[in-house]
C-alpha cells in the first residue's frame, strides 16, 4: 500500500482501520497553544487500500484474543515497512462501559513515549549551539549546582546518609539516564521517602506548579548514584524539559508545538486534550485478581509506590508539562514521529535533525554501565533503548533497532535494517502480565518472515 501524496507533494500515511467486532529559567510558563480546528481527524483514510491482513493473522488473532479474554478493553496497532502501511487495526473498545469502539483517532496517554520526543527537542537545540551535551545541568537549573548522593551509612545498618556528588550532572547524563535521578516508585524506601518529602511528581497525575518548580523539587532529593557511574531510569527527561525552556526561551508546550508537532503534522498530540476531542480519549483500566479488566477509579491511585490518574491530560488549569510522561497521542501521530527518526530526522520535507545527529542518538552510550530495560534491547542511546547485540536481545529485531514504551501500556519500535516501524497502544496499568509490546513485536517479525 504506497504512501499517498497530497497536492503539495508531501507524504501522508494512508490508513485503513478494521474495527474488530469484539467489543493513553528563562521562559514563562504557558498553557498548551491552541490547535487549528479540524473538520476531520488528522488521519488520512484511503478507502480503497487494504492492509496485508492475511500475512498478519497471528498479530490480528493475538490482539483480538486479548480483547475477547478481557485482558484489555481495546488497542490500536500499526506496522509499516519501506514507507508502506502493512497493518493498521483498531480492536475492541475505547470505553467499555460506554460501549465506544476503538478507532484510528482514539487518543492514548503515551507517558514515557514522551521521552524520545523531548530528547529530540534537546538535540535540536544542541544543533543550534544553545545546548552542549557536556554542559552542566546547573547552567540551566542552578539548584543542581550542589547536589548530593544517598549512600549506605556504614555506622547505621540499613540506613543512608548524603554525601556530595563527585561531579555535576551534565545534559548527556540526563539524556542517557546516567544522572542518578530516579522515579520514587522504582527505588528503595529511603529514596522513595526523600522524593515524597521533596514533593516530586512523576508526571502521571495532576501536578501543582510549573516545569521550573518540578525541576527544583527534583534537585532537593538525593541522587541514587554519582553522575555517570551507573544507569538508572527516572525523571531525568522531566528535568530536560526545563533545560529546553531555558535554552530556547519558550515554554515546553510551546516549543513542542512550534518545532515538532506542527511541522510533523502531529495534530492529535497534546499535553492537554482540547475540549472538542476529549470524547476520543481512551479510558484507563486495571487488572482484577483474575487479570480481567476493571476501570481505573477516578482520582489519584497509588499502587506499587506509584501515584497516577487517568484525568491529568484534562487538567487545563495545570501548568506542569512533563517532558518525561505528559503527552497524549494517536498511533498514527506517533508513527509519523517514528518514521521521521527512521528517515534520519526528516519526514515529508520537514527536517527536525541532521542525519548525523540522529546517528549519534542511536549510538550506544552505555558501554561501561549496565542497561536494565531488557525489553528494549541491551543498550541505551540518547533517548532510546537499542539493540546492539542480537544474541543478548533475541526476538527484538536487527542490530540498530530502537524503541521505548509508556506507563499505561503503549509501545513503539523502529528497525532501520528492515525499514520497519511498529506502534501499539492500549490503556492498562499494571500491565506486565500482558506484555503487549514485546508480544506484538515478536509476532510482527514472525509475520514478516513468511
Amino acid at each position: 500500500m504506497p504512501i499517498a501524496m497530497n497536492a503539495a507533494g508531501r507524504l501522508l500515511l494512508p490508513l485503513v482501520i478494521l474495527v474488530n467486532g469484539v467489543a493513553c529559567g528563562g521562559s514563562q510558563e504557558a498553557p498548551t497553544p491552541p490547535r487549528p480546528s479540524q473538520a476531520a481527524p488528522s488521519a488520512t483514510v484511503n478507502a480503497n487500500a487494504e492492509p496485508e491482513k492475511d500475512n498478519f493473522e497471528e498479530v490480528h488473532a493475538y490482539l483480538a484474543g486479548l480483547v475477547a479474554d478481557k485482558k484489555i478493553a481495546g488497542a490500536v496497532a500499526m506496522i509499516s515497512q519501506n514507507g508502506e502501511v502493512k497493518y493498521h487495526e483498531a480492536h475492541g473498545l475505547q470505553d467499555a462501559e460506554a460501549g465506544t469502539p476503538m478507532t484510528a483517532t482514539t487518543l492514548f496517554r503515551i507517558c514515557s513515549m514522551t521521552k524520545p520526543i523531548t530528547s529530540v527537542a534537546v538535540m535540536m537545540l544542541v544543533e543550534e549551539g544553545k545546548i552542549a551535551l557536556s554542559d552542566p545541568l546547573s547552567k540551566f537549573v542552578p539548584e543542581f549546582k550542589k547536589i548530593t548522593v544517598g549512600v549506605p551509612d556504614p555506622k547505621k545498618k540499613g540506613e543512608y546518609k548524603r554525601e556530595r556528588a563527585k561531579r555535576e550532572i551534565t545534559v548527556e547524563d540526563l539524556l542517557t539516564h546516567r544522572s542518578g535521578i530516579t522515579y520514587g516508585f522504582m527505588t528503595t524506601p529511603y529514596f522513595q521517602k526523600q522524593y515524597r518529602y521533596a514533593g516530586v511528581s512523576d508526571g502521571l497525575t495532576e501536578t501543582k506548579g510549573t516545569v521550573a518548580d518540578g525541576a527544583r523539587r527534583i534537585a532537593l532529593a538525593p541522587l541514587t548514584f554519582h553522575p555517570g557511574s551507573d544507569w538508572g531510569y527516572g525523571l531525568s527527561t522531566d528535568v530536560l524539559g526545563r533545560v529546553i525552556e531555558v535554552a530556547s526561551g519558550k515554554a515546553l508546550a510551546e516549543f513542542f508545538y512550534e518545532r515538532i508537532l506542527k511541522p510533523l503534522q502531529m495534530n492529535d498530540t497534546h499535553f492537554r486534550v482540547p475540549a472538542e476531542h476529549q470524547t476520543r480519549l481512551a479510558a484507563v483500566y486495571q487488572p482484577k485478581e483474575d487479570q480481567t479488566i476493571e476501570r481505573l477509579p477516578d482520582g489519584p491511585v497509588e499502587k506499587n509506590g506509584a501515584v497516577y490518574s487517568a484525568s491529568y491530560p484534562l487538567d487545563w488549569n495545570g501548568k506542569y508539562y512533563s517532558g518525561g510522561a505528559g503527552l497524549v497521542s494517536t498511533v498514527n501521530d506517533y508513527a509519523r514521529f517514528a518514521q521521521a527518526m527512521l528517515n534520519g530526522g526528516e519526514l515529508d520535507g520537514v527536517r527536525l535533525l541532521k542525519k548525523e545527529t540522529v546517528d549519534l542518538m542511536l549510538k550506544n552510550h552505555t558501554t561501561d554501565v549496565t542497561f536494565t530495560e531488557k525489553e528494549h534491547g541491551d543498550a541505551f542511546g540518547l533517548g532510546f533503548g537499542l539493540v546492539t547485540d542480537t544474541s543478548k536481545s533475541p526476538d527484538l529485531g536487527s542490530v540498530g533497532t530502537f524503541s521505548w514504551s509508556g506507563f499505561f501500556n503503549t509501545y513503539f519500535w523502529v528497525d532501520p535494517q528492515k525499514k520497519l516501524v511498529g506502534v501499539v497502544m492500549a490503556q492498562l496499568q499494571p500491565h506486565s502480565h500482558v506484555d503487549l509490546g514485546a508480544n506484538f513485536r515478536k509476532k510482527t517479525y514472525a509475520a514478516l518472515a513468511r
